[in-house]
């Protein structure tokens, strides 16, 4: 099983003077959940080599068993050093895609052109695909072959306008991922703030938040299993 897993190369919250970027939870969980699966993992942002990493994922309030065992793994850390850039990727080289989030996605994923059709084709190829917290709004280009969006009518989940504003940047963000999906007609469901909620529509696999990380990427295995 090959899988890709697509980071964000921004690094700047809006215009805050503060540092963004991944979100070290969703990438440490989901890659541990595919490789301890034996999956073949490929990593790849917009701009290639080391994307960066929110400062704040990193801080000892966060971290988690997972966190800790990717920031001991020589071998992780060294792939993650030497991402691939997204525009050299070619969705008939893997399985599946996963999109971890963090704020950055926000702003370079969101709108990125090679990242809207890399997801476009995997959808084209009847592969499932799966994003998480911010992710999801990286849906929102997304059109379907008759110009509609494509989450339009499907279910889904994503950091909610609750969850941004507990972290107090509900007016640094583009947009809100929950309003922005709300608004392009799509079905969208969550639980309480921080509590662990994975959606499965189809081939569209979306998480809530952080904690949602790893449970949405088994949730992607095992819609993966024939």
């Amino acid at each position: 099983m090959k899988v890709l897993m697509v980071l964000t190369s921004h690094d700047t919250l809006g215009n805050t003077g503060k540092k963004t970027g991944f979100w070290l939870e969703e990438l440490a969980a989901p890659y541990y959940v595919f490789r301890d699966a034996g999956a073949e993992i490929t990593l790849a942002s917009p701009k290639g080599g080391q994307p960066p990493l929110d400062p704040k994922s990193d801080e000892p309030m966060f971290e988690t068993d997972l966190t800790r065992r990717f920031k001991a793994d020589r071998e992780a850390k060294a792939q993650l050093a030497e991402t691939v850039r997204l525009d050299s990727v070619n969705q008939g080289d893997f399985d599946t895609v996963f999109y971890p989030g963090g704020h950055g996605p926000m702003w370079d994923l969101a709108e990125d052109g090679n990242s809207i059709k890399l997801l476009e084709a995997f959808i084209a190829a009847g592969k499932t695909i799966a994003l998480v917290c911010h992710a999801p709004g990286v849906l929102h280009r997304l059109k379907n072959p008759d110009g509609t969006p494509f989450v339009n009518g499907r279910k889904v989940t994503g950091f909610t306008n609750s969850e941004e504003a507990a972290v107090g940047l509900t007016e640094v963000v583009p947009f809100l991922v929950e309003d922005e999906l709300l608004g392009l007609g799509a079905v969208f469901s969550k639980v309480k703030d921080w509590g662990v909620h994975t959606v499965v529509d189809g081939r569209l696999i979306t998480g809530q938040n952080p904690a949602s990380s790893g449970e949405t990427a088994k949730a992607l295995l095992a819609a993966l299993k024939p």
